[in-house]
């Protein structure tokens, strides 16, 4: 499997590390489905620095991101930003992106004779200043820079040594697999001898750091990469503690790594992830989990209480949050890597909870509806104790760096184990440090509310009123602000609405129940169950109608996904099918059936062969909207009724019924929200699976068709559109009791001689018609042939 990874891009500094070497060992958890916000009330982006972001709960191997993907260009912008200082304003930010970046000189001078790559003009330009004779190059760009100009001299120089490692050290991630990669190599000795001497000999601070970096670099990607720990151990204490040195340092981490010296690559990599948050992710990337033995190791290399706490955070990622945290809190309580572990021990917690109000089945069960008292013990057995405690002991000391974000989790925590008045009490104190951002306050208003909501086991005016203001934030006010999983709000949308479906059930109020749990689910396919019921169904049509609704009607009414009109155009279906078709205008009417698609074919049409798709793109004189379907079948059957033309009726009768069945070309005029979508009988409830099958009401017109029928012709294709009906019932009976068609049996039997068949072969084989069914039913044709 491989796909495009990321845009080739250079970057002199870039830190490739390990994955030249990679391999992923877990992905932040181990869970095989996405984690993401709409499963969630906790946004921990809240309360973290948003180096640590791609840390949060997720289940894909980093939150938001995937994967890492930026080795060539993270630090980009950093090292344009520091060289246009050092060069004080002589080189513009154009120019030195092309060196640094290896962008087209058409960026720099609108001049045909600027098409050459970076490493073309540094060898001409390092040419120019070694042999101190002009050359094209040199005369091209000293109308751009001044090239005797001494930083400009050092940069174009530097430049030219740094490049030579880039075939090594910019790897190659066009294309990612599920396959290790293979290192690139330098074994150029002499440029990385050219490289260190540079480094010895400089004076200048600011170019013998980056002369410090490049050693190292050119050491790590050379064929005994063991010399940049040499090289790392001998300069490291008069290197400054700069993002440089931490990018040296993840290669020392990568050496060992490699000879699998886990504990002391750990512990590097712990250090990066403490001191240089641009290579967060980077470092838990290359982190290797380590068991207990190897583990203790690390932790015994660590000088301070600091570097193991960065270990324990790092650790964290992989194992347990709740240990980690546990360890940190006692070794440095003002760590903010507490901060994205406690995020991730909440989420993780939130994970465990049932908000879909199904118990566990057995699989392929049906699901069992979970009663709001079932579905609280539920959730607060599945409460991890530890967790809770140590969460608890942590916030009551106070002593982190962000009180208010434990104030804040115990809040939660505390809802989510049925301790309502201890979790507001925890919001309020959280409140009061809390910082005024946007975000902030809806955090905080949106764990309110799920605290205040989780309170009511019965609904009252009182209860009810004391939600509505926070119904219609969530429902109405926040989708308009917020389109993705910047705050994460949907979770309790959702909750919200089910749980007061839950509620209004138990107090046998099934208008409202719907209203807010919408009885599942048409977006899926199967339709709308709660208008199997005609008293429901009436029911909802008063309430709709009716004009003075209270405010959490109103606000039920306004998340509804169904209006009147479907109600009456679903109406019209049922009696259509129950060839009703006076009742059937009239509902349709009221629905204004032009807001419902048109017939895609024609639905008067009867084929030999069932072909929807084919019946769509043919030819149309006229486009039959469902009132003027229903209109031209009311006009037929008062035809028959006076006997005109009984026998042309009664075959366009037949083939109008027979298109508006699963078989024919007319789905468009029942698939609606409350009937649902589906190109299987299988993607329907039992009730609306037997309506759209049944094939009675065509039958029973291609009956009357043959009984007024006067030539063999005519007989012979009222016979065949017979034998379809027969073929369509065998197999309602063979496959209309199964759940799915994982559930069909390959009997072997693929049709039988249906009586039609056989009628048609023995009496009508010397018509036309019976020659085109031959050449068009491959069925007809195998039975005829045997």
């Amino acid at each position: 499997m491989k796909r495009i990874f990321l845009n080739k891009l250079f970057l002199v500094f870039s830190s490739a590390l390990l994955f030249i070497y990679g391999v992923i060992y877990a992905c932040g958890g181990g869970y095989d489905y996405d984690f993401i916000g709409y499963n969630s009330n906790f946004t921990p982006e809240t309360f973290t620095e948003e180096s640590y972001t791609p840390l949060f709960l997720s289940g894909d191997v980093f939150y938001e991101i995937g994967f890492v993907s930026n080795y060539n260009s993270r630090f980009n912008d950093n090292i344009a930003k520091d060289w246009k200082e050092y060069l004080k304003q002589k080189a513009d930010t154009a120019t030195i992106n092309f060196f640094l970046l290896d962008k087209s000189k058409k960026e720099i001078v609108q001049d045909e004779s600027f098409v050459s790559k970076s490493e073309f003009d540094l060898d001409q330009l390092h040419l120019f200043y070694t042999s101190k004779k002009k050359n094209e190059t040199s005369e091209k760009w000293s109308k751009k820079i001044n090239l005797k100009d001494k930083e400009i001299k050092n940069f174009l120089e530097f430049m030219y040594l740094a490049k030579r490692i880039e075939s090594s050290s910019v790897g190659n991630y066009e294309y990612w697999s599920y396959e290790p990669a293979e290192a690139n190599l330098f074994s150029d000795w002499k440029w990385i001898g050219e490289i260190e001497k540079n480094y010895t000999d400089t004076k200048d601070s600011f170019l013998k750091n980056r002369y410090w970096f490049q050693t190292m670099k050119a050491y790590f990607y050379s064929d005994n990469n063991k010399k940049a720990i040499d090289f790392f151990n001998k300069t490291e204490a008069s290197v400054p503690k700069n993002t440089l040195y931490y990018r040296a340092l993840a290669y020392v981490a990568g050496v060992q790594y490699k000879v699998k010296n886990y504990a002391q690559s750990n512990y590097l990599y712990a250090q990066v992830f403490d001191k240089c948050p641009q290579m967060r992710v980077v470092a838990a990337y290359n982190f290797h989990p380590q068991e207990e033995k190897d583990w203790n190791e690390s932790l015994q290399l660590a000088k301070n209480n600091q570097e193991k706490a960065a270990l324990w955070a790092v650790q964290g990622y992989y194992k347990n949050e709740t240990e980690a945290i546990e360890k940190i809190f006692g070794l440095d309580p003002k760590s903010e890597h507490l901060n994205y572990l406690l995020t991730r021990l909440v989420n993780k917690q939130e994970d465990k909870i049932n908000n879909s109000f199904q118990k566990d089945t057995e699989p392929d069960a049906k699901a069992k509806s979970q009663t709001v008292a079932e579905n609280k013990a539920y959730n607060k057995s599945k409460v991890d104790k530890i967790a809770f405690d140590l969460v608890t002991k942590i916030t009551a000391s106070g002593n982190t760096n962000k009180p208010y974000l434990w104030d804040t989790a115990l809040g939660y925590l505390q809802t989510l184990n049925g301790d309502f008045s201890k979790a507001e009490n925890s919001f309020e104190k959280a409140e009061k440090s809390m910082p005024k951002t946007e975000l902030a306050n809806n955090q905080l208003r949106l764990l309110r509310f799920v605290n205040n909501m989780s309170k009511i086991t019965k609904l009252t005016d009182k209860n009810v009123n004391s939600i509505l203001k926070d119904l219609n934030w969530l429902y109405q006010e926040l989708p308009k602000e917020y389109r993705g999983t910047e705050f994460r709000y949907q979770n309790a949308s959702q909750w919200s609405k089910t749980y007061l479906s839950r509620l209004y059930k138990e107090q046998s109020n099934p208008v409202m129940a719907e209203l807010f749990g919408e009885t599942n689910s048409y977006y899926w396919g199967n339709g709308n169950s709660f208008y199997d019921n005609e008293k429901n169904l009436l029911a909802m049509k008063t309430f709709l109608a009716k004009p003075n609704k209270t405010e959490i009607e109103q606000t039920g009414f306004g998340i509804y996904g169904l209006k009147l009109k479907d109600i009456n155009n679903f109406q019209a279906v049922k009696a259509t099918y129950q060839n009703k078709i006076s009742d059937a205008i009239t509902f349709i009417k009221e629905a204004d059936s032009v807001q419902y698609m048109n017939f895609l074919g024609n639905p008067f049409n009867g084929n030999i062969k069932d072909c929807h798709d084919c019946d769509h793109t043919a030819y149309q004189k006229k486009k039959y909207s469902q009132l003027d379907f229903l209109q031209t079948i009311q006009l037929m059957q008062d035809k028959i009724a006076k006997n005109e033309d009984t026998y042309t009726n009664s075959l366009l009768l037949g083939n109008a019924f027979y298109n508006i069945t699963h078989f024919g070309n007319g789905r468009t005029f029942y698939e609606i929200n409350i009937v649902g979508y589906g190109s299987s009988p299988y993607s329907f409830r039992d009730s609306m699976k037997k309506m759209i099958t049944n094939c009675s009401l065509p039958k029973m017109y291609y009956q009357k068709a043959l009984e007024a029928a006067t030539t063999k012709e005519q007989k012979a294709k009222c016979i065949y559109l017979l034998a379809k009906c027969e073929r369509n019932e065998y197999y309602n009976k063979k496959y209309n009791s199964l759940n799915n068609w994982w559930e069909v049996e390959d009997n072997k039997i693929n049709f039988l001689a249906w009586s039609g068949f056989k009628t048609l072969k023995n009496e009508y084989s010397d018509t036309k018609y019976y020659k085109e069914v031959l050449a068009e039913c491959g069925y007809f044709n195998t039975y005829v042939n045997k």
